[in-house]
């Protein structure tokens, strides 16, 4: 998709407001987005000639789908990266949904290529991630050293200047460093003082953090030498509802001990996914935990680590409400207002500097929030925001 140099909104100009000042009021929002693009994967699609997977499931059907399954599904994404040609790199997360039901889920990133056109979603290849190299200094599942969903939970990604991937994942919770064929380059790397129920190091000490709460979302810094790891639930101590977004320093290869507090709107949401706007700025997406009708809070804020209310958090600006987009071309055969009414949305990506790609993890084969009864797809779509961002252009590489 091609970058697009888009003028401020007719809107925007008629109430002499450039896109800075509504984004620097406090709450104030951007006001309803639109959809300009959809593409679907169905939920039954399998990597090529992979192996079976899903055994520890069961045999009682999920929205219609039983396992085992003859492959590996090609599911779970929790993560996004531009490639610029209209193909992207999406990450799926652990598998099923917990350590022990996925020690046959491959860990892989996936190149998939979507077409609004056509409104399909063509999976282009991919690789698997794995420590041919005994960078972990714990046991793996497999003699081979391919990673496992029992292993990592891999949730977020970014691509390095040097083409590498940093990833965040959750049973650490932990940074993980890919060469750009998926081969670990060292080991995990800890955050200090923050352990979940699955980290191997505990040794029978208290966690103080939730399982499957960990770095859901991470931001690479527009000059490329950091690293934002930000944690999807609250440690023990911290006030509820509060998030730390984490400082990494990618020459140093360490933590600088610098974090900021991300505040949800409400305890029991979460966060989906962040990505860096410019030095101060950050997409976030933040959800409930309900799916098709009840599905009543799935967006994406504009946060700011200025606090310029001084009161210890950052600031939020709402930027696409995805439960309440205008659908004037009913694009994917919706109607005039198009909802993503699904648990987990945890992929944001920038086109430009007015639009942004959103993704699902269907949770194959559990989540069923587009229709009662059948598993969800995997759904790519575009939105045009409201006001430009008015982006850093590094974000966008």
């Amino acid at each position: 998709m091609k970058k697009l140099l888009i003028t401020l909104s007719a809107a925007a100009l008629t109430m002499g407001l450039a896109a800075p000042a509504m984004a620097d009021r406090g709450h104030a929002d951007f006001g309803q987005a639109t959809l300009t693009g959809f593409a679907s994967l169905p939920a039954e699609t399998f990597v090529p000639g992979s192996a079976p997977s899903g055994s520890a499931l069961g045999t009682a059907p999920n929205n219609g789908i039983t396992a085992p399954f003859a492959g590996q599904p090609v599911q779970g994404f929790s993560g996004i990266l531009n490639r610029h040609d209209g193909t992207f790199d999406v990450l799926s997360d652990n598998g099923y949904g917990n350590k022990a039901n996925s020690a046959d889920f491959l860990l892989r990133v996936h190149h998939i290529k979507p077409d609004a056109r056509s409104g399909k979603v063509k999976v282009l290849g991919g690789f698997n991630l794995s420590d041919p190299h005994r960078r972990v200094p714990f046991a793996l599942t497999r003699a081979d050293r391919v990673l496992t969903g029992a292993d990592f939970d891999v949730e977020s990604i970014v691509r390095a200047s040097d083409g590498t991937y940093w990833m965040g994942e959750e049973f650490g919770p932990f940074l993980l460093h890919f060469s750009s064929k998926g081969q670990l380059l060292q080991a995990p790397i800890p955050l200090k003082g923050v352990r979940a129920p699955e980290n191997p190091y505990l040794n029978g000490d208290k966690p103080n953090l939730a399982s499957s709460k960990g770095f859901e979302g991470m931001a690479r810094s527009v000059d490329g030498r950091h690293l934002y790891p930000l944690l999807e639930g609250t440690v023990d101590g911290d006030e509820p509802g509060d998030l730390r977004l984490n400082d990494f320093d990618l020459r140093k290869e360490r933590y600088t001990g610098k974090h900021w507090v991300y505040r949800l709107d409400s305890p029991s949401n979460a966060i989906g996914d962040a990505i860096a706007v410019d030095s101060h700025r950050f997409l976030i997406i933040e959800r409930d935990g309900g799916e098709g009708d009840a599905a009543a809070f799935k967006r994406i804020y504009l946060a700011d680590n200025r606090d310029r209310d001084h009161d210890g958090v950052m600031d939020k600006t709402l930027v696409v409400d995805l439960l309440n987009v205008a659908n004037p071309k009913g694009l994917g055969g919706f109607g005039k207002t198009f909802r993503f009414p699904f648990t987990t949305i945890e992929d944001v990506v920038l086109l430009d500097d007015q639009t942004l790609a959103v993704m699902n993890d269907n949770n194959f084969p559990f989540s069923n929030g587009r229709t009662p009864g059948k598993p969800d797809n995997n759904e790519f779509i575009t939105v045009r925001l409201a006001h430009r961002l008015d982006a850093d252009r590094r974000a966008f590489n």
